[in-house]
């Protein structure tokens, strides 16, 4: 089967490089030359593990190519994916959904055979309708069946998500669109995969309700920190004892400096919007936006106070490892250290920045850090090393070298990945999330 994958930014070059794999033959479009130019040439426009290698063997197999040209590219596709970026609208926190109006106008208008047209894209309830429409409004008279099929892809784990879903979640109103998307995911459904079948606006909610609910989990364990450090408890015992309850599970109950990347941002401001629209409030989701946005600056509050305070921490030095939202991705969108290195800086502090991956990005976006070459180049000379972002790099530091690199010996563990006796025996002052 022939795929046209229209944007190829993460979802839509992530999934064209999967669909390839299957066996379809898929054609990846973008209107940016210069990132065409590059794939051509196997450069990868952003860090996911294992893509490059995935990129490059479908290509030189014939399965996968690139190109600007959307009536070439989507000529005698049997499935047009729209996978292009809708990012929160300024000024009112609405998803921006023009590069999807864009693309169904042009896919409308350049259409030669009957395809199905499914957004990819993460979209509000309701934008399968317009799309629909607007091919309609293009006098398009080939059959044309639009369709919802969300992605449910984590940065740094997105191939793996791709080829082993949890479920592959399919909005279609008419029988073409099930039969078409049934032979697009038959390598999948063949391993047993399932696959759930809905209606269109009930695939776009989904997606926004998948997101809004692990935020919550993740803003949860975040409160119950910090009430932990006030009791003088553990919330990774918490984690442990509550996520063996199979109806709770123990994924996102991970303590630490907040959400951020390139989805639980945007899709609870847009799921908020969309409640508006619609007057159905969703009081929680609005207290988990509310809430992850304070924890973010009131973790670089915890580090000045590790610093010994407001008045204590001016001229001071902080190294901040980790820059990215997560862990294998360079992802800076919406990160902790962003807000973390802010407050910071409002305190007076010296920043020293490091990161595996995000350099590039994290530079732009934080002008008051200087970013270092390695770990040891920002650890020296600090006066608290904070670990953000839990990169494997960071899971063993050499604490001998730390300690003869820093100022003083105090370790602020954002993420919990050190166990607080260890470090105490090290020889540091130590300061962790949630464990009192």
């Amino acid at each position: 089967m022939k795929i046209a994958m229209v944007g190829s930014g993460y979802v839509g070059l992530v999934s064209g490089a999967c669909f390839a794999d299957f066996g379809h033959e898929v054609v990846c479009i973008d209107k940016d030359q210069s990132k065409i130019d590059r794939l051509c040439e196997g450069i990868m426009p952003i860090y996911e593990p294992g893509l490059a290698a995935l990129v490059e063997n479908n290509t030189a197999a014939g399965r996968l190519s690139f190109t600007t040209d959307l009536a070439a590219g989507i000529a005698g596709a049997q499935a047009v994916f729209i996978a292009v970026g809708t990012p929160s609208r300024r000024g009112d926190g609405h998803a921006d959904l023009s590069f999807v109006h864009a693309v169904a106008r042009e896919v409308g208008e350049k259409l030669a055979n009957d395809a199905v047209v499914v957004t990819k894209s993460t979209v509000p309830v309701g934008t399968g309708d317009e799309v629909e429409r607007i091919i309609a409004e293009t006098g398009c008279t080939h059959r044309v069946s639009v369709v919802s099929n969300p992605e449910f892809l984590r940065e740094g784990a997105a191939i793996g998500d791709f080829k082993r879903p949890d479920r592959i979640v399919i909005g279609a109103e008419d029988e073409f669109g099930r039969e078409v998307m049934r032979e697009v995911y038959r390598p999948l459904f063949l391993n047993e995969s399932p696959i759930l079948f809905v209606s269109r606006r009930s695939a776009e909610l989904i997606k926004y309700a998948a997101n809004a609910f692990l935020a919550t989990k993740i803003t949860f364990i975040n409160e119950m920190a910090d009430l932990c450090e006030k009791v003088g408890a553990n919330v990774q015992d918490i984690s442990r004892g509550i996520g063996m309850d199979n109806r709770i599970g123990p994924k996102f109950l991970h303590a630490g400096p907040g959400y951020g990347g390139s989805c639980f941002p945007k899709d609870t401001l847009a799921l908020l919007k969309t409640a508006e629209d619609y007057d159905s409030p969703v009081r929680i989701v609005e207290a988990v936006v509310k809430t992850n946005d304070t924890r973010k600056r009131a973790m670089g509050r915890k580090v000045i106070e590790a610093l010994g305070g407001v008045d204590a921490a001016r001229g001071k030095k902080v190294a901040l490892l980790g820059l990215t939202f997560k862990p294998n991705t360079d992802d800076m969108r919406d990160s902790p250290a962003i807000a973390i290195a802010q407050a910071l800086a409002d305190a007076g502090v010296d920043v020293a920045g490091y990161d595996p991956e995000g350099m590039e990005q994290a530079a732009p976006l934080m002008p008051e850090v200087r970013m270092c070459a390695s770990a040891y180049e920002a650890i020296d000379g600090a006066d608290a090393v904070v670990i953000v972002t839990e990169w494997d790099a960071f899971r063993a530091l050499d604490f001998a070298r730390v300690k003869a690199l820093a100022n003083a010996p105090v370790l602020v563990d954002l993420r919990n990945i050190y166990k607080p006796d260890d470090m105490r025996a090290a020889g540091f002052t130590y300061v962790s999330v949630g464990r009192g």
